[in-house]
């Protein structure tokens, strides 16, 4: 089997992205193949093709830590051909060949089939949405509800960030979308945002105080670092956040009082390792109770050939939203 596919190359000056065809070896082990319609951009596929990124553990590698297409071979019974799926986390992209070809091989386990969502839908949501998703039903599940107040959504341009303002507006609560973009108030705003905030803090000079005012029920955070210690200081009593972003580094100044006086929660957040039998209980609810009802003015396109050029942009720090890599028909 010959197919077409982006793979990444150590080189002596660097990591390169090269368009080639390929054959069975890049397929990988597994026991459903699929046809690849779209992949993503993600952080980590930016890491993948950057010299030293740290995420891949062997070159050549075809990027794309999530893919959807449909099932055209399967050894196990819980797939036929024809099957509309989406598999992401684990080893794909990573230490298994990933969403950047025509066709690719993955365990069974780690592959879920698609229920309510197209395979367009569900790359638009990708690996960042489905942490959004997984974030939200976090907060959910400690019994946050819309009476309780506003929620802040930190780095909210990004590919969690604007789908976790998409998921809360859709559920009713009020959102505070916190960003560092001056331009993105407009699509925040189509997304539900009931406030958009600049930075957090808004000195980044500033000494976190152990207690600040409380303003927020709950958070999503995607940066980490400083932002996310000023965010613990400023939660409600009772309140929850969510964190699975590191943009803002990944030492947090912070100190026991938010926990010990307020009874703070932080809820560590990762979609890599998530059981299967969760994640496709998740998915199913991306498709229906949490399902995103913006994608339209999340989703950026381009062809796979393009890759490249998108991801050195997201390692740039350039890049809002969710952008959707067309694969099949696209080499």
């Amino acid at each position: 089997m010959q197919f077409q596919a982006m793979v990444a190359h150590e080189t002596d000056s660097g990591v390169a992205l090269v368009r080639e065809e390929v054959g069975d070896e890049y397929l990988g082990p597994g026991d459903v193949t699929i046809k690849v319609h779209f992949s993503g951009a993600n952080y980590k596929d930016g890491l993948a093709v950057t010299p030293g990124g740290g995420v891949v553990r062997d070159y050549p590698i075809i990027p794309g830590i999530d893919l959807t297409g449909e099932v055209v071979d399967s050894t196990d019974p819980q797939f036929a051909p024809g099957d509309a799926v989406v598999a992401h986390g684990y080893e794909i992209g990573v230490s298994h060949h990933g969403g950047y070809a025509e066709y690719a091989r993955v365990p069974a386990e780690w592959v879920v089939k698609l229920d309510g969502l197209g395979t367009r839908e569900a790359a638009a949501i990708g690996t960042a949405g489905f942490t959004a998703a997984l974030s939200v039903a976090a907060l959910l599940d400690r019994g946050l509800s819309p009476a309780d107040g506003p929620v802040l959504v930190t780095g909210a341009t990004g590919g969690v960030g604007t789908v976790a303002v998409d998921i809360l507006a859709g559920l009713g609560f009020q959102v505070v979308a916190s960003t560092g973009k001056s331009d993105a108030g407009e699509l925040l705003s189509t997304l539900g945002a009931t406030s958009v905030i600049g930075r957090l803090p808004e000195d980044p000079e500033a000494k976190i105080r152990p207690l600040g005012k409380a303003q927020w029920a709950a958070a999503v955070d995607s940066v980490g670092g400083k932002s996310l210690a000023y965010i613990l200081s400023t939660v409600k009593y009772g309140g929850a956040v969510a964190v699975s972003g590191l943009t803002g580094g990944t030492g947090v100044p912070t100190t026991v009082m938010p926990f010990i006086l307020r009874g703070v929660a932080l809820l560590g957040i990762d979609s890599v390792s998530y059981p299967i039998a969760d994640r496709r209980a998740l998915w199913a609810r991306l498709g229906s109770d949490l399902k995103p009802h913006h994608l339209s003015a999340i989703e950026h396109y381009a062809p796979v050939t393009e890759a490249e050029k998108v991801l050195r942009d997201i390692h740039a720090g350039g890049h809002s939203g969710r952008t959707v890599f067309g694969v099949a028909g696209e080499f």
